[in-house]
């Protein structure tokens, strides 16, 4: 399956797709010394945001995909140099929402989980307006 979203994401700070599917992906991202936000080497939770909702929209895999809302729970903290993986489950779609599960692993423990809300327009969000 091809990345239909999203595709000039610097898989560098978002990671990087290794696995797709309808509905479901996976996406790794190796923590940089650049995301630390102290000298004790905490990485911070922007970084591990992105890499979630960018498993979210790739779970979701629409040209126009954005994310509308999210909750969200840090739960472990993340140091630079570890390595994350983001897992997103796409769940039945109500009415113009499409509210993605993800979690965020470390060594196959959970560091964060959140759902997600994204919406498709039809048309990009920044399209001059007709």
């Amino acid at each position: 399956m091809e990345i239909a979203t999203h595709q000039g994401i610097d898989a560098s700070l978002c990671g990087k797709a290794v696995e797709l599917e309808p509905g479901k992906c996976r996406v790794v991202l190796t923590t940089l010394d650049s995301m630390k936000s102290d000298d004790s080497g905490l990485v911070h939770g922007g970084f591990v945001f992105g890499l979630a909702d960018y498993a979210a929209m790739l779970a979701v895999n629409q040209p126009t995909v954005v994310l509308g809302a999210a909750e969200c729970r840090f739960l472990k903290p993340v140091r630079a140099g570890q390595v994350l993986e983001a897992v997103a489950v796409l769940e039945p779609v109500q009415d113009r929402k499409h509210f993605v599960g993800v979690e965020v692993l470390l060594d196959g423990e959970a560091v964060f989980t959140g759902r997600f809300t994204c919406f498709v327009p039809k048309e990009h969000v920044l399209a001059p307006a007709k």
